[in-house]
Parts: C-alpha cells; sequence; structure tokens
C-alpha cells in the first residue's frame, strides 16, 4: 500500500502546474517582481501560433491581464500558449529592461521557442530596452505595444512640475518609473534606443487610443489636459504611442485601460501573432497628425483646512471652460461662480490614474462662459491637498508657444497670432538629477526669455505661468508644463 501511495505522488509531482483558464491569477500570483506565471496550454495548439508574453505597464501587475479584462481568457480561447510576468510597478526602464530580459530568456527555453510580447503602456518601453540594451532580442519574434508612450506622457511632465509635484508626492506618484517617462528624459532613451544596431532586430506594432472614458474620471481629466498636445487616450498621446521605424496597426476610440482588453482590440493584432501573419504589413505610424502643442491650461494647487478659493480669468471667444479639481480626498463641498454670480456645481468622483494613483476628481463643464473673473471656492474639515486645472477652448490657446531658442540655451514665449496684445511670464524650474531633487525651487519672473541655468546633468521641469491681455483688453491666464534633460555631455534633449 505504501509502495502504491508513493508511485501515486511521484506522478502526481511529475506533472507541471497550470492555473485553470477563467480562474487564474485570483489567488495564485504574489506580484513578486521576476516571478512569471503560465496559462493553461489550449486543447489544440497551431504551430504557427507563438507563444504570448504579456508585460504590463507602470502601477500594475500581471493580474491586469485577467482582473475585469478578458486579454488572457481571448488569447486561451483563441489557441495561444500565454506567459505573464510582473516587473517592478514603479521603477524605471533600466531596472525592469534588466530584470525582463533575463527572464524572457527563461520564458524562451520553457516554450522551446520564440515568443511575442504583447506589452501595455510603459511595459512597451521596458521591453524595448529589454531587447535592445540588455540583448534578449534572440528569444522575441517581435512586440505589440498599446498605447506605450514611446515618447513620454506629458502627465508625467505635469507629476514633476511645480503646481502638482508636492502633490504627487502625496499621492505616491513620484517615482522611478514617473521620472523616466518625463518627455525630456524620453527623448533622451529614443535617442539612446533608436540608433542602436538592436533596435531593429524585432519588428514592432503599435495601437493608439483615442478616447478618455466617462466625464470626471481621472482618464478623461488626463485627457483634458493632454487635449493640447494632441489626440490621447488619457494617458498617452496617440503621437507618442507610435515609432517612425514601427508599424501601427490601429488608432481606435479606446481609453488607456480599455486597449489593453481581450474583447477590444485582440483581433485586430491577432494576425501578427503568426508565422504566416509576418507577411502581413500595418500603417506606416508618421503618415498620421503630427504631435501639436497648444497653451489651453490654467493651474494651480496647495494644501489648505476649513475652506480654499482660486480664482482665474476667462477671456472673449471662450466657446468652453473644464475644470477638475484633483485632491487626496472628497472634499465636503466646490462650487464654481461666474462674473454673473451664477453658480455652477462640481461632480465629485474617486479616480485612478497611472500618474496620479488614488486621486479623487472634482469635475464641471461650462459652455460659451462669459469673459471675466471666475472663483472656485471649496470647504473640508479635514487639511486637503489639491491640484485645479481650468481647461479652456479657446482660439488664444494657439496664440502662445513656449519652446527652447534655437540656441537651446533659453526657453522662450512667444505670440504666435493678433489676439494677444501683451503678457508676463513666471517660470519655475525644479531640477532633478537621478529622480532626487537638486534645486527644489529656481523662480522667475521675465518678459519672453529666460536663459536655462546650467546645472549640470539631469531633468529640468519648467513650469511658466503666463498672465496678459487680449487685443480686446480682456485679461487671460495660461499654464504652460515642460521638461527638458541635459545629458553629462551637455547635450539638451
Amino acid at each position: 500500500m505504501r509502495k502504491v501511495w508513493w508511485m501515486v505522488m511521484v506522478a502526481l509531482l511529475m506533472i507541471p502546474y497550470q492555473a485553470q483558464a477563467g480562474s487564474f491569477g485570483k489567488d495564485d500570483p504574489s506580484g513578486n517582481p521576476g516571478e512569471w506565471y503560465l496559462g493553461d496550454v489550449p486543447t489544440t495548439v497551431d504551430d504557427e501560433k507563438y507563444p504570448i508574453l504579456f508585460v504590463h505597464g507602470l502601477n500594475s501587475s500581471s493580474a491586469t491581464w485577467w482582473n475585469e479584462n478578458d486579454m488572457y481568457n481571448t488569447a486561451f480561447t483563441n489557441g495561444y500558449k500565454t506567459a505573464f510576468i510582473d516587473l517592478y510597478p514603479t521603477k524605471n526602464m533600466w531596472d525592469n529592461g534588466e530584470l525582463l530580459a533575463q527572464k524572457i530568456i527563461d520564458i524562451y527555453h520553457h516554450f522551446g521557442e520564440k515568443v511575442i510580447v504583447v506589452a501595455h503602456s510603459k511595459g512597451g518601453i521596458d521591453t524595448q530596452s529589454a531587447l535592445v540594451h540588455y540583448g534578449a532580442y534572440p528569444y522575441v519574434e517581435n512586440i505589440i505595444t498599446l498605447s506605450s508612450p514611446h515618447y513620454g506622457s506629458q502627465l508625467a511632465d505635469l507629476a514633476y512640475s511645480s503646481w502638482a509635484g508636492w502633490l504627487a508626492d502625496i499621492l505616491g506618484s513620484k517615482n522611478d518609473a514617473t521620472y523616466s517617462l518625463q518627455t525630456g528624459y524620453m527623448n533622451y532613451f529614443r535617442e539612446l534606443t533608436d540608433d542602436h544596431t538592436n533596435v531593429r532586430k524585432n519588428d514592432i506594432y503599435t495601437l493608439g487610443g483615442t478616447s478618455w472614458g466617462s466625464f470626471g474620471s481621472s482618464l478623461y481629466w488626463g485627457g483634458l489636459y493632454l487635449r493640447q498636445f494632441g489626440s490621447n487616450d488619457g494617458a498617452v498621446t496617440v503621437q507618442s504611442s507610435r515609432l517612425p521605424y514601427a508599424q501601427e496597426i490601429s488608432v481606435g476610440s479606446w481609453n488607456h485601460y480599455a486597449i489593453k482588453e481581450g474583447s477590444k482590440t485582440f483581433q485586430l493584432f491577432a494576425p501578427y501573432l503568426t508565422e504566416s501573419g509576418q507577411i502581413q504589413k500595418a500603417f506606416i505610424a508618421n503618415q498620421y497628425e503630427q504631435e501639436r502643442h497648444a497653451a489651453s491650461s490654467f493651474i494651480r494647487g496647495g494644501q489648505f483646512e476649513g475652506g480654499q478659493s482660486e480664482s482665474f480669468y476667462v477671456e472673449e471667444d471662450v466657446t468652453e471652460i473644464q475644470i477638475d479639481w484633483m485632491s487626496d480626498q472628497l472634499l465636503d463641498s466646490i462650487v464654481l461662480t461666474g462674473p454673473s454670480n451664477k453658480q455652477h456645481q462640481f461632480k465629485q468622483t474617486n479616480g485612478h490614474s497611472e500618474f496620479f494613483p488614488d486621486s479623487e476628481q472634482h469635475s464641471v463643464s461650462v459652455k460659451d462662459p462669459k469673459p471675466g473673473k471666475w472663483t472656485i471656492t471649496s470647504s473640508n474639515t479635514k487639511e486637503s491637498n489639491y491640484l485645479v486645472n481650468v481647461s479652456f477652448e479657446s482660439p488664444l490657446n494657439e496664440q502662445v508657444k513656449l519652446g527652447l531658442s534655437s540656441k537651446k540655451t533659453a526657453m522662450e514665449v512667444k505670440k504666435m497670432g493678433t489676439k494677444v496684445k501683451d503678457f508676463k511670464t513666471t517660470t519655475t524650474i525644479h531640477y532633478y538629477k537621478n529622480g532626487k531633487a537638486k534645486e527644489k525651487k529656481l523662480k522667475f519672473t521675465h518678459k519672453d526669455k529666460l536663459k536655462l541655468p546650467q546645472l549640470g546633468e539631469g531633468i529640468y521641469n519648467i513650469t511658466t505661468d503666463i498672465e496678459g491681455k487680449t487685443a480686446k483688453g480682456n485679461h487671460f491666464e495660461r499654464t504652460i508644463v515642460e521638461s527638458i534633460y541635459v545629458d553629462g555631455k551637455g547635450n539638451v534633449y
């Protein structure tokens, strides 16, 4: 009897463990960085179908592919072997790239063949780092990126800005990952990557989204802010989701979370998951719209206990203002009052975003607002930390521009049309090196040009507040946030 029992136990131990489709991930994966997991093996597996390795994004885990998401089950029912990995949710592309490269080799040996990587958001950056900079390209057939910020996200710039940086600290969104996704640093990453000898060893296919989700949600607010930079999905612009040497499968009306759902996008990229599918061609990404910059936001932030007011000006010809008051807790009350003393109530929702996790949203929209001074009044019994963004639909947006001078030694604010009569600017620079604040605040008031301080290698996060008058004599206000990266040789990105 003991011999029979022992033989049964040995036989059971020799059976490879597979999680069950549909219940996979409920209790099994630990979320520990570096651990990877196998999905069920389909009953029938076509030899032409490559195994799929799913890679998650910022502030996420492998569970993103099955918790409230049918991507895993969609891949399983379509006959694909699958693997899922947990990376560091808040580390940069270098740490995650090195870790992922090691694990890709293990996964390759498990399957005995190359895998195709399907990566969401920052996972696409981590994957390209693993293949290009850490040598994992021989073990991967190609990459499919779902709204990956290949050129960074302006929401990462905002998280490190003068008005929002301290709130991002409180919400836990200032970390190595967010730091590395600032647009200045990502342009530096592109410089290191795009001409690398390994960069074209794997084909890259991209998808991008244009929907923001429901009014008042964190993605809707993110979409409002990013609108000044072009079409976006509430977290990443369409232009940033592209690479000049990649092929674009599709741009669709998905928000940043919906784009990774199996029922939404799997069938679109499925033709690129097989050997025969490699001969298919997608669209060349750079034939689409170019990213634009328009000064469409007014931003303020701070801390209060009891009550707090923020005022701003609306100029003529504004067709709509949309306001989001983001804080670390829902407020007891918040109201918007216009020049005629008419009050507008906010919609309160709790939200979550990659760049401002665990934030609470208070939103209101007003069409055809009267020119003049508008005031937001809030109250809360507890201490509250907040960031308010006013988004303007206005022809003036395109007539104020901030950029680097031709010699890249100064920031310049320029009038681009006849609607602006005059303006003055106040610029605040936060300087960071290796993610750490070196000079917390350098503040300058100037007319139209600011010579950049020579602080050395690092990211210069630049917040410029603009106050001016239109040609008709009405006040206007805008805030522009940019980031630049200076490398050890003094080159500016």
